[in-house]
């Protein structure tokens, strides 16, 4: 693997008596693919948090590129493209607005935010909505947004919440590509789903997580090692998390 941009050492969040995450390690490197996996409920969006500084970690570390995660939220991001899976804008602004709004808030001309978004608003069929305030989009509509504002700057990190949660199967196929465009160009990605036949057809690896822990991490190939050969991501999926439970029963 190469070297990690993302670096989760003993990362815990605990909420009075309750674990949403159990203390785990993961480390994603440049140009690789990563998705997080599991049912709602299972860690993965308070993860993907603690990464982006929302939230600070009850202990361990979350580091990227070096810097911590909580300590240098500003920097993380100012560097990270993050798309959150319930995006929140202001709603009497419009989307070219909001998008204006951020790349200038990045350092970037207005004719240099343009320049940069024109294809984002094109390959996401967006443009025709630009001028429709925020209120007025629906949850897709939101995220193709978001996704255009996560991807203004070419970050070299891209954090992604269920990024395909809301779009119609087109806008889905175009989400992929970009994020394999990006992985090419040698972007880290990290993104959580529980749709795990799009994580089977994009992810260089998986991690699984399980009421909090993180109970299996590596390629298909190597998931399978326990399974038939041609086990399919939901079959070494279940297998895992049956295990996981039988494991932590008394």
């Amino acid at each position: 693997m190469p070297e990690a941009v993302i670096d989760l050492r003993g990362l815990s969040k605990r909420y009075g008596t309750f674990t949403a995450v159990a203390g785990f390690d993961l480390q994603v490197g440049a140009g690789e693919i990563f998705a997080l996996l599991g049912p709602n409920g299972a860690g993965k969006t308070t993860t993907l948090r603690m990464l982006m500084g929302v939230l600070q970690p009850s202990g361990g570390t979350a580091r990227i590129n070096g810097l911590d995660c909580g300590a240098d939220r500003a920097v993380i991001q100012r560097e990270v493209g993050y798309l959150p899976d319930e995006p929140v804008f202001y709603d009497y602004l419009t989307g070219r607005e909001i998008v204006h709004f951020v790349g200038e808030m990045r350092g970037y001309s207005r004719t240099e935010v343009t320049r940069r978004a024109l294809p984002l608003w094109d390959r996401l069929q967006l443009a025709g909505d630009l001028d429709e305030y925020a209120v007025n989009y629906s949850h897709g509509m939101k995220k193709k947004l978001a996704a255009v504002c996560a991807l203004l700057h070419a970050p070299p990190v891209l954090i992604l919440d269920e990024p395909t949660n809301g779009l119609d199967p087109l806008t889905t196929r175009t989400m992929h590509e970009i994020i394999r465009e990006r992985s090419a160009a040698g972007a880290c990605v990290l993104f959580s789903t529980h749709l795990l036949d799009q994580a089977e057809k994009l992810c260089d690896r998986v991690g699984i997580l399980h009421k909090g822990r993180l109970v299996a991490v590596g390629r298909l190939s190597e998931l399978r090692a326990n399974l038939a050969a041609n086990s399919t991501l939901e079959e070494i999926f279940f297998s895992v998390t049956e295990d996981a439970d039988r494991g932590a029963a008394p």
